[in-house]
């Protein structure tokens, strides 16, 4: 196979000059945007205290006027998932548990985001987040044995990273600014789906290069082409320098471009973002009271 770069380019670059929307469309595309978020910190100072936060903020992510404004508390509007790391699975689950609402809690395993670490010693970091109540797992990728173009151990890999999630979805992350080339990122997608990930996803956000939507689109093709052969489903998940209301709509508009209604859920697509949730609820504000927000009005993401 062999991906066209130049064609691939052009094709990003039309979809936010081809497609928009506006008013209550912009405004429901957003609130759509937002169930698909999962709500992730990743920080080595993370605690107990800012996970339980994290939590609450996922539990009802825009402010309860807003949402009346708009007149959709009938939706009972939340993030798709809250993403952490595996030691604090047990916080995110018990203060979710508490709040008395069904969010599922992603966890980064296997060496995130180096990946770097034997197998034995990933397999069993994926068993101990399940354990603890983890209902996803990211995973990382052997970026060496892709370099190496050595598809047979990383699908070897990725299965059994599969088999040791047992009932919990597993997200496989390609950490795609460490591939080299989009011919890469297309063999990765297949290897990774035909191992039996559940979704793909873009980046871990500590690379230099994250999601970007020319990769977005080589992933999706994998996805349509993969399911137009096979008849399975599998999830996409950009991730890592998602920022922007504006951004959130451009990759909404990539799945339904590419992949189609089907793909516009949090089923089958997710936003992996910090910072992005915040910006959602300041767009979300203009449209219902005619201004934004000042930064002490909206509570942070």
């Amino acid at each position: 196979m062999r991906v066209d770069l130049p064609a691939v380019k052009r094709r990003a670059e039309q979809l936010g000059t081809r497609r928009t929307v506006k008013k209550d469309w912009q405004a429901a595309w957003l609130l759509r945007a937002v169930t698909c978020i999962d709500l992730t910190t990743l920080s080595g100072d993370d605690t107990a205290a800012n996970v339980q936060r994290l939590c609450h903020k996922a539990a009802r992510p825009v402010r309860s006027d807003i949402v009346t404004a708009l007149g959709v508390e009938q939706l009972g509007v939340t993030c798709g998932a809250v993403c952490v790391y595996p030691s604090r699975v047990p916080d995110a689950v018990a203060t979710l548990k508490k709040l008395g609402v069904d969010l599922p809690v992603a966890a980064v395993a296997t060496g995130f985001p180096s990946g770097q670490f034997s197998l034995k010693t990933r397999l069993e970091e994926i068993r101990l987040a399940v354990a603890a109540g983890a209902a996803e797992i990211d995973i990382v990728i052997n970026r060496e044995r892709a370099l190496l173009g050595d598809w047979q151990t990383v699908y070897d890999e990725v299965k059994a990273m599969r088999e040791a999630c047992g009932d919990a979805h597993m997200k496989t992350i390609l950490a795609v600014g460490e591939l080299g080339s989009m011919n890469n990122v297309y063999k990765a997608s297949l290897v990774c789906m035909m191992a039996g990930a559940d979704f793909i996803k873009t980046s871990t956000g500590k690379e230099a290069v994250n999601a970007t939507l020319p990769v977005g689109l080589v992933m999706c093709r994998a996805i349509r082409e993969y399911h137009q052969r096979t008849g399975y489903k599998v999830g996409f998940k950009p991730a890592g320098g998602i920022r922007a209301a504006k951004d959130g709509t451009l990759w909404l508009i990539l799945m339904k471009e590419e992949l189609g209604k089907e793909w516009l859920n949090n089923q089958l697509f997710r936003l992996g973002a910090s910072s992005l949730l915040g910006d959602i609820e300041r767009q979300l504000f203009h449209h219902a009271y005619g201004r934004y927000a000042a930064g002490h009005e909206l509570p942070m993401a």
